[in-house]
């Protein structure tokens, strides 16, 4: 794996968390990381089967996610690192807002819980990454600027302290 997504990856959800390019043409280049078999859920739903592709591609990783009939894909990008989710009708890649990953259920969610998949994958390796910032850590949420960079990131207990 390139030190350059290893690097994005830990502090894309070490710090961050957190993971629909149906329009959008995949490279030769791109190189695939993994796929997993998983549990995805849209809008707050009940959690449904999906499949996730992980692929590095230039500066960026993309997280592909189908969920039955639909793709939704994260884009996380390093130099700086910015998160987005491919915006479909819109044709273009839109910033989230905030993401959030939970350890014990290895569950990450983008933009509250527009999209939430569990990835013991990607969780797996940020611990691997990071272990003196994951010790002993359960929830790690992000908010994310206009431009897609992060603003704030907090863990645990101190995520409510930010919301006061």
């Amino acid at each position: 794996m390139r030190k350059a997504s290893l690097k994005m990856r830990k502090k894309g959800v070490g710090l961050a968390a957190v993971l629909a390019m149906a329009t959008v043409a995949v490279p030769s280049s791109a190189e695939v990381i993994y796929k997993l078999d998983t549990q995805c859920s849209l809008k707050g739903a009940a959690p449904v089967s999906c499949a996730v592709e992980a692929t590095n591609e230039a500066d960026a990783t993309l997280y592909r996610h189908q969920i039955g009939s639909q793709l939704v894909t994260i884009r996380i990008s390093d130099a700086p690192i910015r998160m987005a989710m491919w915006d479909a009708k819109a044709k273009q890649w839109q910033s989230l807002k905030r993401a959030s990953a939970r350890f014990s259920s290895n569950t990450i969610c983008f933009n509250g819980r527009e999209l939430c998949v569990v990835n013991p994958n990607y969780l797996n390796s940020v611990r691997e990454d990071n272990p003196a910032a994951t010790a002993k850590r359960d929830l790690v949420r992000v908010h994310f600027g206009a431009d897609g960079r992060i603003d704030a990131s907090c863990y645990d207990d101190g995520c409510e302290v930010m919301q006061k």
